[in-house]
């Protein structure tokens, strides 16, 4: 028998004699007046004297982190999560009950303590413990050192722990908490409205993205689930609810890295009558809010950076970042030609949609060359915008440390964008920057139907040309902008990359409780 084994048979022969002895060693509720943190928030204020004249009697429940026994005398320290409270045990004091509750009594072991509070000679805040019940026996030894802080994946696996041992990932999901409740807040003062969405769909839509495939069983028809709420939140602005928003789950059926986990939560919210322009001086309003109200001030420390939240935000076109970032001539970036030229020199994979592709196109270096060697040869579809993407996140996206809106954006990832103005290949899109990651993505929102199902149809070939993650046509969405669909501005703001932000996390899998990890492969 390991030590672990003999441990939890002893703690199990503890329950037992509990049971014995008739006491529950779980019992259905606890009468309790505090816990250890509200006891330090009401009463740790009041000195010796205080405390003796005023004689306060407590009933307090925790946890047992510590126990120190001293002959007739016995120190206990519970804790609650956030603080403890030495309860001091005196064995002839005490009723049977509670003697033999202390003599079963282990680490780990939650428990309710009667008494009244007093200060010890060193000055701290402590139970005179009178009674003493069993509230729930831990048969299963917590483990004496933590070993999560290196071990990142037994810090994800056994989260429960790590929120026992570690004040810095307890606090992470408080600040979550935090955020989420501040983002509802901001906007019901604002007159918007929050709903709820399917999660799973017949349709996954709103999104470029691969879905995760369910099948129901009553109806025998496979589902999806959602990638993102977007085209259910426009059919409520269709419906008369001009300000909405949902704090949602979506799933994404695409790889796990340090930004990303397949399963994550979004705040998306629709503004009728409102364009990109209003949704980015919004958006900077709404996160230096938040900042101020949790980290005291509008700004924080990413890494070892200070980034200031402070509005306004820098802001450049998509093109504009290229240049001046990336170090890339602006005459480079506005024929597909040029832009494989410089994936060339500065030996960037290309696009992984034309990778097998054997377009003449991507023979050449320059629109020059492309127009001599190639007369009248049609440029592909899709191919530009892919590649001025996929040109920005090689050269630019890890630079953006500081706040920064990324606008003008190509059409053929922008598939419910309205179209800039002064350049049909553009659309009024912006991507917010923050940390080196995309925290946000807004647009004002394409309301035509016709153009609407025109950029289906454009999804659905670049589908039918090896992009499985194109968006199908959706003909019920169709048919809702037919109706008439006011001009509005929507959003996506990523909670788990901002709570990362606000926590200086360096993974998206700190900020989530349970990420999605593999099977173990032990039974420890």
């Amino acid at each position: 028998m390991s030590e672990l084994e003999a441990q939890i048979a002893n703690r199990r022969q503890k329950r037992q004699a509990l049971s014995e002895e008739g006491i529950a060693p779980y019992p259905s509720r606890a009468e309790l007046d505090l816990e250890p943190t509200a006891v330090h928030r009401s009463y740790g204020q009041l000195d010796t004297e205080s405390l003796a004249s005023e004689a306060i009697a407590l009933k307090v429940a925790g946890r047992v982190r510590a126990l120190r026994k001293h002959g007739k005398t016995a120190f206990v320290d519970l804790h609650d999560g956030r603080a403890k409270l030495q309860l001091m045990v005196r064995r002839p004091e005490l009723d049977d009950e509670s003697t033999t509750v202390l003599e079963n009594l282990d680490l780990g072991d939650y428990a309710v303590a009667e008494g009244t509070l007093i200060r010890t000679r060193t000055g701290e805040l402590t139970l005179a413990t009178t009674a003493l019940a069993m509230l729930a026996k831990a048969v299963r030894p917590l483990p004496e050192k933590w070993h999560g802080l290196t071990d990142v994946e037994a810090r994800y696996r056994r989260r429960y722990l790590d929120l026992l041992f570690n004040e810095e990932s307890r606090r992470r999901f408080e600040v979550r908490a935090e955020l989420v409740h501040g983002m509802r807040a901001f906007l019901n003062d604002r007159g918007f409205l929050e709903v709820e969405t399917p999660m799973m769909q017949a349709m996954a839509g709103g999104a470029v993205a691969r879905p995760f495939v369910t099948h129901h069983n009553a109806l025998d028809i496979d589902l999806y689930l959602r990638i993102a709420p977007e085209l259910y939140l426009k059919r409520l602005l269709v419906g008369g609810f001009h300000r909405v928003y949902e704090v949602n789950r979506n799933f994404r059926n695409e790889g796990i890295s340090t930004q990303h986990n397949p399963e994550f939560t979004m705040l998306e919210f629709y503004w009728a009558y409102s364009d990109y322009e209003q949704l980015m001086a919004l958006t900077e309003e709404m996160i230096s809010t938040l900042a101020t109200r949790i980290l005291g001030e509008p700004a924080l420390l990413w890494k070892e950076t200070r980034l200031e939240l402070t509005p306004p935000w820098n802001r450049f076109t998509m093109r504009q970042a290229i240049s001046q970032l990336g170090a890339v001539a602006v005459g480079k970036l506005d024929h597909l030609a040029d832009l494989v030229g410089v994936f060339e020199g500065l030996q960037l994979p290309l696009p992984d949609l034309v990778k097998d592709a054997d377009h003449p196109v991507l023979k050449c270096g320059s629109r020059e060359e492309y127009e001599e060697r190639y007369p009248g040869t049609e440029v592909p579809d899709g191919w530009y915008g892919r590649f001025l993407v996929a040109l920005f996140e090689e050269t630019v996206e890890n630079q953006l440390i500081q706040p920064t809106f990324i606008t003008e954006i190509p059409v053929e990832v922008s598939p419910f964008a309205k179209l800039c103005p002064d350049d049909p290949r553009f659309t009024e899109r912006f991507e917010l920057f923050i940390g080196g990651m995309e925290i946000a993505n807004a647009y004002s929102e394409l309301n035509d139907p016709d153009l609407q199902a025109e950029r289906f149809r454009d999804q659905v070939e670049a589908r039918q040309h090896g992009d499985d993650e194109a968006h199908r046509f959706d003909e019920d969405y169709i048919r809702a902008l037919e109706h008439g669909m006011p001009p509005a501005g929507g959003e996506g703001i990523g909670i788990d990359r901002l709570t990362m932000l606000f926590t200086n996390g360096p993974s998206i899998r700190d900020v989530i409780l349970f990420p999605l990890l593999r099977p173990e492969t032990t039974d420890d």
